[in-house]
This record gives C-alpha cells, structure tokens and sequence, in this order.
C-alpha cells in the first residue's frame, strides 16, 4: 500500500528589484526597462510563478518607484498576493527587509534578481528540491574562460583551477528560518554579501550549486539587453513581418512665468522662467503622452490625469510616461519610436537634447536611438516666438505585441 505523498513545500519569492540600473544609459532602473516588449520586471515575475509551490511574491524596490511598479502590475489578476515594500541600501538588506512580510507558514524563500528574465522552469524546478533536501541550494555554471586573480596594479596573482570555479546564479533558495537568521546575525555584524548564499555560509550552513542554464543571464550593461532579445524574439524596435502598428500624435502648450522650474523631458533646464501648470508643466512629456494614448485609442492626459485631482499637483511628468507605457502595455501595445520638436524662442535648448532622449527612452523600456527631439523658434512670431510660452508637438509610432486578457 502506498504511503501519502509527500508534502510540497510553501514558498515565498522575493524578487530582488532594489536596484537603480546605473550602468544603463537610459537613467531608470533597468527592471523596469522592456525586453521584447515588456517590462523586464514582468518577464522575471511570470517566470517565478510558473512554479506553482510559490504562494507569495515581495518585490523590495529602489525609493521612489513603487508607483511605476504599481501601474506595471495593475490590471491583470495574479494567482498570488504580490507586495511591494521598499529596498534598503543593499541587495542583502533588501531581502533581509522583504522578508519581514513573508508569509509565516513559508518554509522555502527563493530570492531571484529581478533582471534575470530567462530563468528556465526546469533549472528553479532543481534549485527548489534540491533547498527542500539539503536547506539551502543555487544554481551555478561552470566558468568557461581562464579565471585568474589580479592585484589592484593589474598584476596576475594566481590562477585558481578552473574545475573547481562556477558562476552562480539566481533563483537562489533556502529554508525560511535559515537564511531569515543569517541574514539577522550578518545585519549584527555588519557584512555584506554578494548574495544570499554568502551569508548563509557565513553562518556555518553548507550550500549546494546545482546546474545552472547558460541563458539565465542577468541584465546588467546594454548588451546583455540586446543578446536577451535575440534569445527571445526580434531586436528592440523591429517590426515583425505583417505587424499591427498606429501612429498617434500629440500636442501640448504652457505659459512661461517667473518662479517656477523648466522642466523638458523631465530635465531641469536652467533658465529665468518656468511653465505654468497643476504638475510640474513638462509640455514635451504632456506631447508625448497624448501621442501614446491617442495612437491606442485610450483617451488623453487629461482624461487619465486631470489637474482637478490634487494628487497630481507638482507631480513630475515622467511617470504620467512611465503610466501612460503601462496602460499601453496593458492593452497588448509597445511604444516603438517617438519624433517630437519644442518649439521655444529662448532658452536655447540643444546642450539638453541628449539627455531628454534618454529620459523619455528609458522612462518607455526603449533603446535611446528610439526617441527623437528637435527644437525651433519661430523667429518672433506668435506667443512661443515673444517669449510667452513654450510648445510641443510629438509623434509616437507603437505596435501590437500581445492580445489583451479576454481578447
């Protein structure tokens, strides 16, 4: 006679997602940028919960950006309760933080970075029985290249064996009392890790690296952004074959007046003046916006954010963007490309294009080469060319990328 079946374990994940992407160009961070055309931050959560023993996600996330995460998460109903808290200064004390919140009858944490999208099912599948057995487990690959240590002078110290070398990986798991008291006695004694695993060992507890998948890259530097879409699908910003796309355009104008910021593509532009309005008036951003919604057929910035409302007075305009991506993404949609131009007597606006692309760009998940801004006067005609306001006009190309839930 057969005995019961063994219980499953319950697992909380916590997806790593403190970090500000400082080595992208695209000045957010790089969780929320878009892979395929979604938010690397949703590949990386539907990823973790293929695994059906998972019963709570915690997402421990950068300051200030909870409300971008928010809108990416809204709209669609998820199996698990998903909780977003606030990162602290370290990776380490991020989970140590998330875990706070985990369910108390967990016995399984599985902590994975949020910019490893292509975790395979069947490598998470090892990593979690072999945690179930053992207490704690990561997945590691073998290193491929010759791995040497070298001096701050840049002079080779020794050469460890490569046979005994591995790069480990994310999902990293472990039983929940176990890392919750490594991580407690390394908060004490002030260390920090690389990762999980090293506190856990640090607190005497053996941990076992099973294997890893070479494609379970993490997304750290532009590269591995675009070799990530060649795993997966078509280069950013390629249109497939027969591909439903709408253009869509938007225009916006504000009165300058004295004291108030210029703010342009959510750049700070110094000047004597500033534009007028319930938030913080970026008239290039406002374009932008209606530019998107209008080519998905979803209103404008006013309907989805009127200055009627309080909570948006001297809201910056850049997370309308950031909302107005997710609504588009909601909706089956991929902002590909954006032209605008601002049209402003003064101040000159050139030294501020770069950057302005690169807000915008990464604000919507896209390569900078995917935003345009031209800037003109009007040569002293009309109210932009007497110094009394400033203009923008933006065209946005996007393309449908997914059907909507119930399509």
């Amino acid at each position: 006679m057969r005995g019961p079946a063994p219980r499953r374990p319950t697992v909380v994940a916590v997806i790593a997602a403190g970090g500000t992407g400082s080595r992208m160009e695209s000045g957010i961070p790089k969780q929320f940028l878009c892979l395929a055309g979604k938010p690397i931050l949703l590949r990386t959560l539907e990823r973790l919960l293929a695994l059906e023993e998972v019963a709570q996600v915690i997402i421990p996330l950068p300051y200030g950006h909870q409300a971008r995460a928010k809108s990416l998460l809204a709209g669609r109903a998820w199996r698990v309760p998903i909780r977003l808290v606030r990162g602290g200064p370290s990776r380490q004390e991020s989970v140590r933080r998330a875990l706070i919140h985990a369910l108390p009858q967990a016995d399984l944490i599985l902590v994975h970075d949020a910019v490893r999208p292509l975790c395979e099912p069947e490598m998470m599948r090892r990593v979690l029985n072999a945690a179930w057995e053992e207490g704690a487990a990561v997945p590691a690959v073998p290193a491929t290249e010759t791995i040497q240590r070298v001096s701050a002078r840049g002079r080779i110290l020794a050469t460890p064996p490569r046979e005994e070398l591995r790069a480990i990986q994310t999902p990293q798991c472990f039983r929940s009392g176990l890392l919750r008291a490594a991580l407690d006695r390394a908060h004490e004694a002030g260390f920090v890790g690389t990762d999980e695993s090293s506190a856990v060992r640090r607190a005497g507890h053996q941990v076992v690296a099973v294997p890893g998948t070479p494609t379970n890259i993490k997304i750290t530097h532009p590269l591995d952004l675009s070799l990530a879409e060649l795993i997966i699908g078509p280069p950013a910003g390629a249109l497939k074959e027969g591909a439903m796309i709408r253009t869509g355009l938007g225009i916006d104008y504000h009165r300058l007046v004295e004291g108030r910021r210029l703010v342009l593509g959510g750049v700070d532009v110094p000047f004597e003046k500033g534009l007028e309005g319930h938030s913080d008036a970026d008239v290039l951003t406002h374009a932008v916006c209606d530019a998107l919604l209008g080519a998905a057929a979803l209103g404008d910035i006013g309907r989805h954010f009127p200055d009627t409302d309080s909570a948006h007075r001297g809201r910056p305009s850049l997370e309308f963007l950031a909302e107005a991506g997710a609504m588009l993404q909601r909706e089956g949609w991929q902002a590909r490309n954006i032209d605008a131009v601002l049209i402003a007597q003064r101040p000159r606006l050139a030294p501020f294009m770069h950057e302005m692309c690169a807000r915008i760009a990464g604000t919507l998940g896209l390569p900078p080469g995917a935003v345009n801004i031209k800037a003109t006067s009007t040569e002293g005609m009309n109210a932009e060319g007497r110094g009394e306001g400033i203009s923008a006009h933006a065209v946005a190309l996007i393309e449908k990328t997914a059907r909507r839930e119930g399509e």
